[in-house]
């Protein structure tokens, strides 16, 4: 493998895209020009960021480099997951199996249905009257 400057993958959730880059370093994650914990503070999606570099072993090796746009702050977490996990694979291909079956490198294919006509939502419909 030669050297590289960094490691790039992309992630996507929902309507959410994380541009990811992984640089070697300390373990800093910086997203949006800010680091993760300003913009994520939900624990369990501290966790999800995290996820793809605990299951590779992989903590502190790398520094984060993130650009998410769209979507709320859960489809940003997973798309920032999502593309660690690519970018991780990019690194070293023995990694994928363990994101693989931590099914990191899925990407969640769920996305908002679409509001039909004569509903008041996707499937909410205005309640029956007998008479």
């Amino acid at each position: 493998m030669e050297k590289q400057a960094y490691f790039y993958g992309t992630g996507r959730r929902k309507t959410a895209v994380a541009r990811v880059k992984l640089v070697p370093g300390t373990g800093a994650i910086i997203v949006n020009g800010v680091p993760y914990e300003e913009l994520i503070t939900r624990v369990e999606l501290r966790r999800r960021v995290l996820q793809p570099l605990v299951a590779t072993e992989s903590m502190g090796k790398y520094n984060v480099i993130c650009k998410v746009e769209g979507g709320g702050i859960s489809a940003q977490g997973g798309a920032i997951s999502h593309g660690i996990a690519r970018a991780l694979v990019v690194v070293d291909e023995k990694s994928k199996d363990a994101l693989r079956k931590a099914g990191l490198l899925t990407r969640d294919s769920r996305e908002k249905e679409r509001k039909k006509p004569g509903l008041k939502r996707a499937r909410k419909a205005t309640q029956y009257t007998k008479r």
